[in-house]
């Protein structure tokens, strides 16, 4: 596979030359020197426009087939100054590279009325993608001081997190291991700590995330549910900055700035720890056995006028015991690890319109289950990606392709309580490519098919999935449609009847059928009045092939699986009102999940070897309000949160179990209490609501500037039903009312 990068590189190089003039370069913030995306670059010749483009998440522009002639260039932005330059285009072929640096307009930011789009309004929502910026993230109430993406995800009416532990989340009827989540191209296996309202990376290095919550282009594959796309920033390239922050759940500190002078290097790195353990605790007079901690690092630069390369680097690791005792002794404790490191070229070949980019990573996770001298089961996975993006432009479409080379390594160790030890070792290799062609048909108007050919070389399996976009503007009226194929050669073991159980291994796909969802979305969108955005989605989803652990009547992790089918439906509904000092939403999810399974053993229980079932992450409706304003220099923001109940697994009876493996004195020997499931998930939880609230304070002290923060979570203190103990039947909440106090502060 490295011989084919070579000779893409190559191809690359040694292209012919562009048959026309073109335009080219990067838009950049003046201070930091971070990339602006959705700049408008315009050519106006004559008084009228001739050429236009906006930039993408890198800030780069490309203005392709320029006809000679002199235009006016203007680069503009809401909230900056606009650039404005003259262009003289001669006759020939060439290339013209222009990189613009735009500095922050202080008048016009204080008289905006409307929040724009790096505010955090659904403008840049459509079919199922959803791109969320730091400042949205920074608006929904936290129980410390610094924002995190968790928060903001928690909102979104198809995405469902069962607990505030665990640190697992669905999207659309999907299972976590079925959630591609990406940091920098690197894959993050467990992007969410064990206390749920943190993700392994903090939103302060994050640049923008794009939210996939189906439907999502061929340049995404391996998962069959959604893509979370995270990028981080680059780093201040002008002048070191720094921050820390003190609360009782979390202490952190970041730091950034330029390796040498002039910017082309910068850096940028934070450092997150857990103290919910002891402080947390200490507040609300309850054990928290949970603890965390996050390292992350990036260098970029620019070390000619045609490239830019980074490398990035983060190491997470979470313990903890999830839920209580039980009822067979000392809660067992779960760890795991996560690591990765990747780099990443961005490349503007001399003579041709295009950009492409070639990005390399490892990833690796580790998880435990049981006390380190003694562990019950463990899992480990690793992979080594190698991927190719190119992007050619012209005016009337784009194309996007790549293509990728991977190598996976699994290992696992199963045992337990009602198990035999289970070992294995799995290798798995995986190539491919895509293509996406988008068509420009009409300003506002544009439609992407698209087509990826995944093979396993190592199962000697060839997949095609086609994949396609569109989007239409009518007046105030935005139309988006997707739909797609997709396959997952690796699937996840839980046992998802148990809330508290938040072990996972990684298996590839037996012997049989690959399991695969096919997605089909229509979105809407319309500005209602100044500020007020209604945004519709409507989703199905119908999965085949879905290996889950095979249903007992007792609960235990197996590695034995089986086959089920699932489907979808659901409809995403968000009002917004985004007027200064004012910023408010309203979110409800509407959704029916439904597996069906068949196992030969279930007519011995059931009559039947075929059940349906709706699985534990089923929640029927969600509700998410939240409000944010600034009153006499006070930002104050309220979220309130409502969810029906959840199915779960009720009790039919208890027996004795003693495992005979070798002479065993029955009468000596007590064994160990069973028990005994009802039809799968046939009980419903009661439903959950809590508010949250949080009112900052700002001031600035010299070059330092200090934020102050109160908090309180489960304002109300509702007693949240985390899951019921199988075998007490006693229930365990989630976490009650949490006052906090945190500090920050920042250095320039």
């Amino acid at each position: 596979m490295c011989r084919l990068f070579c000779l893409l590189l190559f191809a690359v190089c040694s292209a012919q030359p562009a048959v026309s003039q073109v335009l080219r370069g990067f838009v950049t913030e003046v201070i930091s020197g971070e990339p602006l995306e959705g700049v408008n670059v315009v050519l106006y010749g004559e008084g009228e426009i001739s050429f236009g483009a906006a930039t993408d998440s890198d800030g780069f522009y490309l203005l392709p087939r320029l006809t000679p002639g002199r235009y006016v260039l203007r680069t503009s932005y809401v909230g900056y100054v606009t650039y404005v330059d003259s262009l003289d285009i001669g006759p020939g072929q060439e290339i013209h590279q222009l990189d613009i640096a735009l500095e922050e307009d202080e008048i016009l930011l204080q008289q905006l009325t409307i929040v724009d789009n790096a505010g955090g309004s659904t403008t840049l929502l459509s079919a199922g993608t959803e791109r969320i910026t730091p400042a949205a993230i920074e608006r929904v109430p936290m129980p410390e001081i610094t924002a995190d993406l968790s928060a903001y995800l928690a909102t979104l009416p198809g995405v469902v997190l069962v607990g505030d532990q665990g640190g697992q989340f669905y999207v659309r009827g999907g299972e976590p291991t079925q959630n591609l989540v990406l940091l920098d191209g690197m894959l993050i296996y467990q992007p969410f700590h064990i206390l749920s309202y943190y993700t392994a990376f903090p939103s302060e290095v994050l640049r923008s995330v794009d939210l996939h919550a189906g439907g999502f282009g061929p340049q995404f594959g391996g998962r069959i549910s959604s893509v979370v796309d995270a990028w981080s920033r680059n780093g201040n390239s002008s002048q070191f900055a720094a921050s820390g922050s003190v609360s009782p759940f979390l202490v952190g500190t970041h730091v950034e700035g330029p390796i040498v002078p002039g910017g082309r290097f910068t850096m940028i790195a934070s450092a997150r720890q857990s103290v919910v353990e002891d402080a947390a605790a200490n507040v609300i007079g309850q054990d928290i056995p949970l603890l965390f901690h996050d390292l992350f690092a990036k260098v970029h630069g620019r070390p000619n006028q045609n490239g830019r390369v980074s490398f990035s680097a983060i190491k997470t690791y979470d313990r903890g015991r999830v839920g209580g005792t039980r009822g067979i002794g000392a809660p067992d404790e779960v760890r795991w690890w996560n690591d990765a490191v990747g780099g990443r070229y961005l490349f503007l070949p001399g003579n041709l319109p295009i950009l492409a980019e070639f990005l390399m990573s490892w990833s690796g996770h580790t998880m435990q289950l049981g006390p380190s001298e003694d562990l019950i089961r463990t899992s480990s996975t690793s992979r080594i990606n190698m991927e190719a993006n190119v992007t050619h432009y012209s005016h009337r479409g784009d194309l996007h392709w790549g293509l990728f080379a991977r190598s996976l390594t699994l290992e696992s160790e199963l045992g337990g309580l009602y198990q035999n030890l289970d070992l294995k070792t799995e290798y798995v290799t995986e190539a491919g490519i895509y293509a996406a062609p988008e068509f420009k048909l009409s300003p506002g108007t544009s439609i992407s098919p698209g087509l990826r050919i995944h093979h396993f070389p190592s199962k000697s399996r060839l997949l095609f999935e086609p994949r396609l976009r569109a989007k239409t503007v009518l007046g105030d009226n935005e139309l988006s449609a997707a739909a797609g194929l997709y396959h997952q050669e690796l699937v996840g073991i839980n046992d998802r009847r148990d809330a508290a159980s938040v072990f996972t291994a990684w298996t590839a796909v037996p012997v049989g059928d690959i399991p695969r969802a096919l997605h089909v979305i229509i979105g809407y969108r319309r500005a209602l009045a100044e500020g007020v955005t209604i945004v519709t989605d409507a989703y199905y989803k119908r999965m085949s092939n879905l290996y889950i652990a095979e249903w007992t009547a007792r609960p235990r992790l197996t590695t034995r699986l089986q086959q089920a089918d699932g489907r979808v439906l659901g409809l995403d509904l968000r009002l917004e009102y985004s007027r200064a000092p004012y910023y408010a939403y309203i979110n409800y999810g509407l959704a029916s999940t439904e597996y069906e399974a068949m196992q030969s053993e279930l007519v011995h229980w059931f009559n039947e070897v075929f059940y349906k079932f709706r699985p534990a992450h089923d929640r029927r409706h969600q509700i998410n309000a939240m409000f944010s304003t600034s009153i006499y220099g006070f930002d104050v923001s309220l979220r309130w949160q409502f969810g029906s109940g959840r199915p779960f697994n009720r009790a039919y009876g208890f027996d004795g179990f003693l495992l005979m493996d070798g002479s065993v004195d029955v009468f000596t020997e007590a064994g160990e209490r069973r028990v005994i499931y009802e039809r799968p998930f046939n009980g419903v939880l009661p439903a959950y609501h809590r508010l949250d609230a949080s009112v900052n304070r700002a001031f600035q002290i010299g070059f330092s500037r200090v934020t102050l923060q109160a908090s309180v979570i489960n304002v109300y203190d509702r007693a949240n039903v985390f899951y019921l103990d199988v075998f007490t039947l006693e229930r365990s909440d989630q976490l009650p009312l949490i006052p906090s106090v945190g500090i920050k502060v920042d250095l320039q």
